[in-house]
């Protein structure tokens, strides 16, 4: 399968979308750092490459089977001109159903990627996924538990 070029910071997204689709956890995983970081959107915490290939392949046969990823805004801030962070807006539909939810609503989600270049070649060392909760300012956890977004200045 052909995937875009990785020859600049941004591509990335573009990279870890068509191997989303493709549900192709090998690809994704080939765009981190053998010893690379990967947070994802509930706090889980992969420290390596065939963690985040793991986790992925996990995901794309059980939570995301049929699902599409779309990026909707991407910004670059070149720190050095090798080093880079990646900021992209994701739309995410079609998650698998779960916890008394058939029908999934649209997740709209903030990656951050931190990418370096070493002889030419771009890699990324860390990423960080983290929901977007229109309105919301914090999260709380209440006394029995539940963990709930909130905004102060309602």
């Amino acid at each position: 399968m052909n995937y875009s070029p990785f020859d600049k910071p941004e591509g990335i997204v573009t990279v870890f979308a068509e191997a989303w689709a493709r549900r192709d956890a090998e690809k994704l995983a080939s765009l981190f750092d053998e010893d690379a970081e990967f947070v994802n959107v509930t706090g889980l915490w992969w420290h390596d490459r065939e963690a985040i290939r793991k986790a992925h392949a996990y995901g794309f046969a059980h939570i995301f089977t049929d699902s599409t990823l779309r990026v909707t805004k991407v910004r670059v801030k070149s720190l050095t001109d090798d080093i880079a962070v990646v900021h992209a807006r994701v739309r995410l539909e079609g998650q698998t159903g779960a916890a008394q939810v058939d029908r999934p609503g649209v997740r709209n989600t903030i990656f951050s990627f931190v990418v370096h270049r070493r002889a030419g070649v771009w890699s990324c060392a860390s990423a960080h996924n983290t929901d977007i909760v229109p309105h919301m300012e914090t999260n709380l956890v209440e006394p029995d538990g539940t963990f709930r977004p909130v905004s102060y200045r309602r």
